[in-house]
């Protein structure tokens, strides 16, 4: 049966049921609520569930294991471009991409709250399993728990995701050297925006859409192109955050030129009518690179060859002054020290 059809099979199945607290009680609701929902989804139907999945890493040749881990909390649970099922793979996808490593596997930790509707759960899961087809990875074992009524704002996720770094890739902060030039994969705050406006507290419209997609592919071409020396996923934080991180972890200072960011109109109006700064908003499908100057040209055309790269521009590099600092050149041509985010612009994004 095709993905289309089980998902369409599964909502009438389900139609006007909710969440309960035998779900999440180990016992035979939370079993059928696995064997009929869940497995069925995410294609984990060859054998019985064990209490961990086996993984066969051992035809990939030399490298090291890669692992990392994250939490979804994003309300509302579905918006303009994107749903928090998107985002837990995704998320988790695009975290190990910029370790440099081959994303493999993923598990799926789901805290459901008493009372929400099944059907948007089958949706949250259809999405998550279409997420991962795209991103060429598995879900291969989860854990189901529900809180009371009131106790869970509907749904979180928890993700974690286990990946392969060939022996030949060596990214990372460690890397960066004075001369390099700092790429953006695409416009920044298209997330942010998209969630605050999806939330329906302001009285704001727009077509913004998130940004979510999965950035395996994006950052394949970069390394097979050669040069890159440190990648970031442009998250929580925005821009901002991610700069200090590189200059701070590397005893370096980073030069941006605001006028070469790409920031969507929309996205332009939205921060001048809220007070927001574009350097902090978050994004969910975009990096900044840290790649050798006389490969950037190359670095660069290679993502712009692909939809998630296709708006890629240079925005600095990295200099030897202000050391562990970012200083941007505004449009005006005057300079400005861009810290770290105090606080949080943006609850629940991601």
């Amino acid at each position: 049966m095709d993905m289309a059809t089980l998902w369409e099979q599964l909502k009438r199945d389900w139609a006007g049921k909710a969440i309960h607290l035998g779900h999440g009680a180990g016992g035979k609701q939370m079993d059928e609520l696995i064997r009929r929902i869940i497995t069925p989804l995410f294609d984990m139907t060859g054998g019985p569930l064990e209490d961990a999945a086996r993984l066969d890493v051992g035809d990939l040749g030399p490298g090291r294991l890669a692992m990392t881990t994250d939490s979804y909390v994003v309300s509302p649970l579905r918006f303009p471009g994107g749903s928090i099922g998107h985002l837990a793979v995704n998320g988790t996808v695009n975290d190990l991409a910029v370790s440099g490593a081959q994303p493999l596997y993923l598990s799926c930790g789901l805290i459901m709250e008493e009372g929400l509707p099944i059907e948007t759960l089958i949706d949250v899961l259809a999405d998550m399993a279409e997420a991962a087809r795209t991103a060429g990875v598995r879900i291969v074992t989860g854990d189901t728990k529900v809180v009371e009524r009131g106790h869970g704002d509907g749904l979180f996720i928890n993700t974690a995701g286990v990946g392969w770094v060939p022996q030949d890739v060596d990214i990372g902060i460690h890397r960066i050297r004075a001369g390099d030039k700092l790429i953006l994969s695409g416009p920044l705050g298209e997330h942010g925006a998209a969630i605050l406006i999806a939330r329906g507290e302001l009285a704001l419209e727009s077509d913004i859409q998130s940004d979510c997609q999965p950035l395996k592919r994006l950052v394949e071409a970069m390394l097979e192109t050669g040069g890159v020396h440190a990648l970031r996923d442009v998250t929580r934080g925005g821009l901002g955050s991610v700069a200090n991180e590189f200059a701070e972890g590397s005893g370096l200072g980073l030069m941006i030129d605001e006028a070469t960011i790409p920031v969507p109109p929309e996205v332009h109006g939205f921060c001048d009518v809220l007070g927001l700064d574009v350097f902090y908003l978050a994004n969910e499908g975009k990096l900044l690179a840290a790649v050798a100057p006389e490969a950037a040209d190359a670095v660069l055309a290679a993502m712009r060859a692909l939809p998630e790269g296709a708006q890629a521009a240079v925005i600095g590099e990295v200099v030897e002054d202000h050391a562990g600092r970012v200083v941007v050149r505004t449009e005006f041509g005057s300079h400005r020290i861009l810290d770290k985010l105090v606080g949080e612009q943006l609850p629940r994004i991601c």
